[in-house]
């Protein structure tokens, strides 16, 4: 059944009758990205304010597709039983060109994932969830029909104003985090523009419907059906028989006509048929542009705030969701005194690479998705065929190659013997512990992994020793015997040995407070 609608909670601000007491933390947004970016503070002891102009959740599912990273974070967050007890998990992707399948790929792990690769759930349920968590958590005050209305700057912080239902006030922060979307207006109050990129001319119409189905849980993309000639589609289920539906129109599509119902469902009915209900409809183009520094002294973007990528590979939101997740204990430390501003500097290079591959993957996705006429096209349609036939040609296939977490450049200490899956920069990989999961065993701060050894003694930071069972020794000491891994309290490999002596650690363990690369 489709989204039931509902207010958010109001309640008039302390700034509305009297001065508010000084802040460490504003965030403005309260969607996925500032919601969490929120949590992820107050489970590292930091407090915030969440700015939100929004009186109830937006209807259309929007962002869907939660990737294996973002579901382990949720983890962390305390949410993801319920978020998979409403979620799709999927791992098969399916291609076809015309009405011929060419060929399909399945992304599923093995039995020391704890979550699938991939789990399909409407943004509107996940804003739920986020919302009553952040409710219910003393260090957050989360603050709907709030809109950021000025940002000054002082050196040592910044001063806002804010406008209500009930009039406007002002109060003071440390830090301000803009997580206010792709129409940012803390980017606009700062007087900031995206750099130049890639403006796609490309219309698609996204659809939400509801029907009773026997689809297996997959992505199905079509490359020139013969429901939709000359032109892709995409379906993919979501929780309560809501299905997504991608139809792509061309560049002199009429927005405005294309959103008529009589339009959009004969196109629909040609992909499903005649039973099924729509729930939401919208038309767009995209983007692949980001800000040309991701902080500005005090005022720090994260998310499509920050960054605009194609929506054909889940990017958006799961990046903005690695943002919160590189930002949070850097933050955390800094207004804590356990580091130093230049720490914050570390998070705007590895974001800003991030976002850079991101970019880059996405629209190479757009420009095969929807080629220029002429060379591109051709070309496009030459390498369908030719995968009808050949594996070799069916890497060249690009349906939207889906996110994998960035691996951040770095010198840091590193041993090639290793596994090159948990290198320094890499994301830590999961593995079973027993009944649980290894990184459910690390804490809010940075943790030392020494497997078939003994730690060092004399550690500044908690140590956990484990044995290596099979996946252990595959995904984290490949050839050799024994192995000391660094890992940053984002679950990001810092430094890694196969021996090492406490000074080492504790050198590594400087670099990374310092955000040396």
């Amino acid at each position: 059944m489709a989204y039931d609608d509902k207010p958010l909670p109001y309640s008039a601000a302390p700034g509305l009758s009297g001065p508010e007491p000084h802040h460490r933390v504003v965030v403005v947004g309260a969607g996925p990205v500032g919601l969490t970016m929120a949590l992820n503070l107050a489970r590292l002891g930091i407090a915030s304010v969440v700015l939100e102009d929004k009186s109830a959740i937006t209807v259309g599912s929007r962002a869907i597709v939660w990737s294996q990273r973002s579901l382990q974070f949720f983890a962390r967050l305390g949410i993801a039983d319920r978020i998979m007890a409403q979620a799709v998990p999927w791992s098969i992707g399916r291609i076809s060109h015309g009405d011929v399948e060419i060929f399909s790929m399945d992304m599923a792990g093995t039995d020391a994932d704890r979550f699938p690769p991939f789990a399909n759930l409407q943004q509107y349920h996940v804003e739920d969830i986020l919302i009553e968590r952040a409710l219910a958590e003393p260090l957050i005050d989360l603050r709907f029909r709030n809109r950021l209305t000025g940002v000054d700057q002082t050196g040592d912080g910044v001063e806002l104003s804010v406008k209500t239902p009930d009039g406007s006030y002002r109060l003071t922060a440390d830090y301000l985090l803009a997580c206010d979307g792709a129409r940012s207006l803390t980017r606009a109050l700062l007087d900031l523009d995206l750099e130049d990129g890639a403006f796609h001319e490309e219309r698609f119409m996204v659809a939400d419907i509801e029907m009773e189905a026997d689809f297996p849980a997959e992505r199905w993309f079509w490359f020139d059906p013969s429901f939709h000639s000359g032109q892709s589609a995409m379906l993919m289920p979501q929780a309560d028989n809501i299905y997504r539906i991608d139809l792509q129109l061309g560049r002199d599509a009429n927005v405005a006509e294309e959103v008529r119902p009589d339009r959009v469902i004969p196109r629909i009915q040609a992909v499903v048929g005649p039973d099924f209900d729509l729930e939401w409809v919208s038309v767009y183009t995209f983007q692949s542009r980001r800000l040309a520094e991701f902080v500005h002294g005090r005022v720090i973007f994260l998310g499509d705030a920050a960054h605009l990528v194609p929506p054909f590979s889940a990017r958006g939101a799961n990046a903005g969701l690695r943002d919160v997740e590189n930002l949070g204990w850097k933050l955390a430390a800094v207004l804590e005194g356990r580091a130093d501003e230049g720490l914050l500097d570390s998070y705007n290079r590895e974001r800003v690479q991030a976002a850079d591959e991101n970019l880059r993957d996405s629209a190479r996705s757009a420009d095969f998705i929807s080629p220029a006429p002429g060379v591109e096209r051709l070309f496009r349609d030459q390498v369908l065929a030719l995968a009808r036939k050949t594996a070799f040609a069916r890497e060249w296939v690009n349906a939207g190659r889906l996110a994998v977490p960035c691996i951040y450049r770095t010198g840091a200490p590193d041993d090639t013997l290793l596994p090159a899956e948990a290198r320094p920069g890499a994301v830590a990989p999961e593995a079973r512990i027993g009944n649980g999961w290894l990184l459910d065993e690390l804490g809010t701060g940075p943790m030392v992994l020494a497997i078939n050894c003994a730690a060092p003694e004399g550690l500044p930071v908690p140590a956990l020793a484990l044995r290596a069972d099979p996946t252990l020794r595959s995904r984290y000491l490949g050839d050799a015997e024994r192995a000391l891994y660094l890992i940053r309290p984002d679950r990001v490999v810092a430094a890694r040995w196969i021996t090492a002596e406490p000074r080492d650690i504790t050198a590594a363990l400087r670099a990374m407070w310092e955000g040396r690369e």
